[in-house]
């Protein structure tokens, strides 16, 4: 299907909204893909807080040149692209698990992050890193861990005189006679 100049100039410039939003941009290559697959891979990629897009090549190209984007590579066949705003990882395991399970349909093609173009080998790097909640749970428990020491090391004092205090207090309640 061909495009008017005035439908091209509209996709160029909603690619180039779409690498502005985003923080990290992955591309893979499709093939023999139902509709059913193509809903079924952008829904998984929504859970993961990103979006994809079956974009042009020629178009999505000129669109990172008009970001100011540098990628050495030219796209060539059919492309889909995951832009993630937010969690990049989450985005970037969706690819790399497609990829994995379904190697004769999909082939990565590379991605940006932060503007910068990384490789296939990075994105299955990134893919394999935990989810940002499961991150800064793990950075939050590091944190907080010598600040729990501290306040156990400086309640432990109190708690064995408490202990000992109540240990007495029942030593003494057994020695009583009850008064009959």
């Amino acid at each position: 299907m061909a495009f008017t100049k005035k439908q091209k100039s509209e996709m160029l410039s909603q690619y180039s909204e779409w690498l502005k939003q985003s923080n990290a941009v992955f591309m893979m290559e499709y093939n023999y893909m139902t509709v059913k697959d193509v809903e079924a891979l952008r829904a998984q990629v929504r859970e993961a807080g990103g979006a994809a897009h079956v974009v042009k090549n020629t178009l999505f190209n000129k669109a990172f040149k008009e970001v100011n984007i540098e990628y050495s590579e030219t796209l060539v066949k059919t492309t889909m692209v995951g832009f993630a705003s937010d969690d990049a990882p989450a985005v970037a395991k969706v690819f790399a698990e497609a990829v994995k399970e379904n190697s004769e349909k999909y082939t990565l093609k590379g991605g940006i992050l932060d503007g910068v173009e990384i490789s296939i080998d990075q994105i299955k790097a990134l893919s394999d890193l935990p989810p940002l909640p499961i991150m800064r749970a793990t950075l939050l428990g590091v944190l907080s861990a010598p600040a729990s020491k501290l306040v156990r090391t400086l309640a432990e004092p109190a708690r064995q005189v408490a202990a000992v205090v109540k240990a007495r207090s029942e030593q003494g309640e057994a020695e009583v006679p009850v008064a009959a």
